[in-house]
């Protein structure tokens, strides 16, 4: 495996620097250096550093033979990469269209146990294991000599095995992984005494056929006194990520919930999975793309005539509601790259429309509050990132009760229109958040239950907002803007 990973680390180190002057790069949402990414993994706070691992292919911006990259940060903001963490090199995982796929981590004795998905072929399908890789220092692992550690159990399809979710719960350690049996997704769980030696417990959860043919990336963690699972179902229309609420039971391994709903309404939310903080936090890391919507393994985009495809969605902090339902809030820490602020207690919105300042227009905040005691308009239109004949327009339908995201005039090459439900009939107020970055529009509201995120390849010239009022007119209270400081420019 050394040797796998030191020819990718060239591979990277050779490119990087021409990667890094691309113009749809990010200026806060972590990306690869060059080539592929796709899921999160591994998330974990491991000797004073949050780590971050994520599935890439160094090699190119499209999808092939999967390595682990690595990351690490100390405020979630600024991130220092390290070298790959894992590469296809055994007999179970070294396989062009597969190799070391998504996973987690877990510290134990003081070193860090990461388990992910081997995907084979030997000629008769892929087939996918669970495997375990281990390092002293967090940066340097040796793939156990005992893999693989779980087979797939029968009854589920050997090439939909995979994901694994692992944590420990007073002296026991457990496993979740994706799966799927008779082309319906489900969730299985596993237990374990000493993180080497796994028993099947049961399905913990599974589709009736409303959530797909495949589970990924699935993710169960308990939140105030309910647990929380969450996965991506695969051929489940516009469904990217969702999440579930209810009861577990450690002795049955079931979980019955009793609330579902949308992590995000976007085409760009995959594959979310959670770390605790020191501070108590539940934070989800997802990546901003999505298999479904796209031409698979064929254009992935601007980017990739740049040498890189793929980053993360701004990380959010989950919250449960009163009523069940979840909060998906951005976390604190982006307080701290703000600069250039802009704030106005009110503004009257009418048909004209009407220029917002949010920093330079490209890499921005706003937050703000729809007064809908003093709003009798139908609707009320958004639209960033204009210039050049393009546009990104954001539709808040007040009368029809619908927010939607239009990016088919974005950039020339993106498409489609992000909806969801938008209730205000007993509200007195509707508050808006919105984060832009060079490739991607993040918008939430509805107490941040109501979630749209989109990429969009907007260039530097396309730096204009606006808004405007139809049937009537809006009021805006506390707008605030700005402008976001560049995480990965070296001062």
């Amino acid at each position: 495996m050394n040797e796998k990973i030191a020819k990718a680390q060239k591979e990277i180190d050779d490119k990087k620097k021409y990667v890094e002057n691309g113009k749809m790069r990010q200026h806060y949402h972590l990306m690869p250096q060059c080539g592929w990414m796709n899921d999160p993994n591994g998330l974990i706070y491991f000797k004073g550093q949050y780590h971050v691992f994520y599935q890439t292919n160094p090699y190119s911006g499209f999808w092939d033979s999967m390595h682990w990259g690595h990351a690490v940060s100390k405020d979630l903001l600024h991130w220092e990469y390290l070298p790959l963490a894992l590469a296809p090199s055994e007999v179970y995982d070294d396989f062009q269209k597969g190799g070391c796929f998504s996973g987690s981590a877990i510290e134990h004795d003081g070193k860090m146990y990461l388990f992910y998905t081997a995907t084979a072929n030997h000629g008769h399908g892929n087939v996918q294991t669970q495997c375990l890789a281990i390092s002293e220092d967090g940066i340097h692992f040796e793939k156990y000599t005992g893999n693989p550690l779980i087979t797939v159990p029968e009854g589920i399809e050997p090439d939909s095995f995979r994901d694994p979710k692992v944590w420990k719960h007073e002296e026991k350690y457990y496993m979740v992984i994706g799966g799927s049996r008779n082309h319906r997704g489900l969730a299985l769980i596993f237990e374990s005494e000493d993180l080497y030696h796994w028993n099947y417990l049961n399905v913990l959860s599974e589709s009736r056929g409303e959530w797909g043919f495949m589970w990924e990336c699935p993710d169960f963690y308990p939140l105030g006194d309910k647990y929380v699972l969450t996965f991506s179902p695969m051929g489940s229309g516009d469904h990217t990520s969702v999440y579930l609420v209810g009861d577990f039971d450690y002795e049955t391994g079931r979980f019955d919930s009793h609330v579902s709903g949308e992590m995000d309404w976007g085409f760009d939310y995959y594959a979310p999975q959670s770390i605790v903080t020191p501070d108590g936090r539940r934070l989800v890391i997802s990546w901003a793309n999505e298999w479904e919507w796209m031409p698979l393994f064929k254009d992935w985009g601007p980017t990739y005539q740049e040498g890189w495809c793929g980053f993360f969605n701004l990380i959010r902090e989950v919250k449960l509601g009163n009523d069940g339902t979840l909060q998906f809030v951005p976390i604190e820490e982006m307080k701290n790259i703000r600069e250039d602020g802009f704030c106005q207690e009110e503004m009257l919105i009418t048909e004209d429309p009407k220029q917002l300042k949010a920093g330079d227009g490209i890499s921005f905040e706003m937050k703000f509050v729809f007064d809908l005691k003093k709003t009798d308009a139908d609707s009320i239109e958004m639209k960033f990132r204009c210039g050049d004949g393009k546009e990104t327009c954001c539709i808040f339908d007040l009368k029809n009760g619908e927010l939607s995201v239009d990016r088919q005039n974005s950039d020339g090459w993106s498409i489609g229109v992000s909806r969801s439900v938008l209730l205000v009939n007993d509200k007195s107020e509707l508050d808006v958040h919105i984060f832009s970055d060079q490739s991607s529009l993040e918008i939430f509201t509805d107490q941040y239950r109501n979630n749209h995120s989109n990429n969009i390849f907007a260039g530097d010239q396309q730096d204009q907002l606006s808004i405007s009022a139809h049937g009537g007119k809006a009021v805006i209270r506390n707008y605030e803007s700005y402008k976001l400081k560049d995480c990965f420019r070296k001062e």
